[in-house]
């Protein structure tokens, strides 16, 4: 789960008091099979991991059940360093709830935690969760300076009494499906392949806000949306994108970046929604990133630019009609 942290004594036991409490509020009906990790963006390789972990606990009449924490090791672990996160952990939540496991516990991590020995903490979900079995990837580590390898833990089972089943990472060509390689795929506005790695469109939800009306002075009123400053987001250029409104899919143009052409600077995301006129102001919406289709670039005379806008929507229309269905792409 962690690096090093010289531990505090008085600073673990109020942390196992913290954790004792959160996983009391979550005792399961009967023994179980667990999953323990952030699961950021419930890729392909996680979803291999569920169906593992489904398999398991059925073969052994068990319940699978889900550990996962709110916020990154890395970003507890690593002083200074703000992770941008493939989902919310609202959407993380339906996404292994879409897996078919129902039980799901979720703990804070934090720097009190990275200083829990392995077995002390195998022991909170043996008794707390009824742990019986442990799945887990073949880099897989808890506890404490990471001490609690698979080969450790092969020895903290047999002594607990439950068992840990690994399976072998889900490649995406010769690369192994990571959380880490997808952020940086999609920050380059990699979002096809980001597409087949997470098994669906990469989404992000946000809120319309206000825009400086640019759009409409230019014949293409756009969306603006504010998002949580967490949340990951595609690299700058013209995306093909499907956006819902209140429960229905459009297709849209959206473009991603600091509008130099206006000398903005500021980064913003804007959406032009096909066929559609309604004040969705202060709405929350959701994009499916589909296709990258240009990069931004700085225009020295409006009409270039609307003449440009006019050919991205032309191009989105194509891609989005050639992709209805969309959130099944790369299943």
């Amino acid at each position: 789960m962690g690096e090093a942290f010289s531990s505090n004594p008085e600073l673990v036991s109020s942390e196992f008091v913290s954790i004792e409490y959160k996983l009391s509020e979550n005792i399961p009906s009967r023994d179980t099979v667990l999953a323990v990790g952030t699961f950021d963006g419930v890729h392909q390789g996680h979803q291999s991991l569920f169906k593992l972990l489904k398999e398991e606990a059925e073969s052994r009449n068990l319940l699978p059940n889900v550990v996962t924490f709110r916020n990154h090791p890395r970003e507890i672990l690593t002083p200074g360093m703000n992770l941008n996160y493939i989902s919310s952990l609202e959407d993380r939540i339906k996404l292994i709830r879409g897996q078919q496991i129902d039980l799901i516990t979720v703990l804070d991590f934090t720097r009190q935690l990275s200083c829990i020995k392995a077995r002390d903490f195998c022991r909170l979900l043996v008794r707390d969760l009824r742990m019986k079995g442990l799945v887990v990837g073949p880099d897989f580590a808890l506890g404490h300076n990471r001490e609690g390898d698979i080969k450790t833990l092969e020895g903290i089972g047999q002594e607990m009494g439950f068992s840990i089943k690994v399976i072998e990472p889900k490649l995406h060509g010769e690369q192994p499906i990571r959380s880490r390689l997808l952020r940086k795929i999609i920050s380059e506005g990699g979002v096809e392949t980001a597409s087949k790695m997470l098994g669906r469109p990469f989404k992000l939800c946000g809120v319309v806000c206000k825009g400086a009306g640019r759009g409409a002075s230019l014949g293409f009123p756009t969306a603006n949306l504010a998002i949580e400053s967490q949340l990951l987001v595609p690299g700058d250029g013209v995306y093909a994108t499907w956006i819902t409104v209140n429960g229905q899919k459009y297709k849209s143009a959206t473009s991603i970046g600091t509008r130099p052409t206006f000398d903005s600077g500021q980064r913003s995301i804007e959406s032009y929604i096909m066929d559609f006129e309604c004040d969705i102001y202060d709405t929350t919406v959701s994009l499916e990133f589909m296709v990258r289709i240009r990069d931004e670039l700085y225009f020295e005379h409006h009409e270039d630019l609307i003449r440009q806008m006019q050919d991205d929507v032309e191009q989105a229309t194509v891609i989005l009609e050639g992709n209805v269905g969309c959130s099944n792409v790369g299943s």
